[in-house]
């Protein structure tokens, strides 16, 4: 079948029943303990230019629960979501599908009835083309082009090489060009972790990100006073 599906969720008995039902009947499966491990495993596949087809995804996980990962995952991709959850409420089935979930199931669940899930959304979403075939690879914004399968940036002639971090976030600039991003959102997206208040990484992450692309501090990322960070549209919007 060659789709690669994964699970998320702080209940190993889950994972392991989900993994074995799911591999059994084609797919391949990769976990993650919470939520911060799930960003990692989106983010590692997306560095090695690997796809994840599709997501289970636990709601109440320690740390960084499933409805922050959902709210990651929506601004990057338009993979299928299936949201999982011990609370049967209404309330917070609607939460899941308004911020971009594609499915919900409750727990306690039937493997058989989750699988048939997988397989509905995985043949609505694909068999329609709307998969692999409509992402981005390139990412342009002033004279830098960030290639996604690469992930090098160019500036111009010239090869910017970049960590892991700063590739997240310069893909999130890029992505949003003129849109101011929090010091926490940029932590999350960069770290994949809860953000610490006191912690010094964005800023110094920042000034090394702009020394690579100008002697100019604020030509491509421009500090917002109070607020955060954005990246200008144009040089003269710099």
């Amino acid at each position: 079948m060659g789709y690669k599906i994964l699970i998320a969720d702080d209940e190993a008995e889950i994972r392991d029943l989900l993994h074995l039902y799911l591999e059994k009947d084609g797919y391949e499966v990769i976990e993650a303990a919470d939520g911060a491990q799930a960003l990692s495993a989106l983010q590692d596949a997306a560095l090695r230019n690997e796809s994840i087809d599709l997501v289970i995804l636990d709601i109440m996980m320690p740390g960084i629960d499933g409805y922050r990962v959902l709210r990651n995952i929506r601004e990057n991709s338009n993979i299928p979501v299936i949201m999982l959850s011990a609370k049967s409420g209404d309330e917070d089935k609607i939460l899941g599908l308004d911020l971009g979930a594609d499915d919900y199931i409750t727990k306690p669940f039937q493997p058989l009835e989750a699988v048939a899930r997988v397989n509905s959304n995985i043949r609505r979403f694909y068999a329609l083309g709307a998969g692999r075939q409509k992402q981005v690879e390139e990412l342009s914004v002033q004279d830098l082009k960030l290639d996604l399968q690469s992930c090098l940036l160019r500036q111009g002639e010239r090869s910017i090489e970049l960590t892991s971090i700063e590739f997240r976030l310069m893909k999130l600039f890029m992505e949003n060009p003129g849109k101011v991003f929090t010091k926490q959102q940029l932590f999350e997206q960069g770290w994949g972790d809860d953000y610490l208040v006191s912690d010094n990484n964005i800023m110094v992450c920042i000034s090394k990100l702009r020394a690579k692309l100008s002697e100019d501090g604020n030509a491509y990322i421009k500090t917002i006073r109070g607020l955060g960070y954005r990246m200008a549209k144009d040089k003269e919007n710099a």
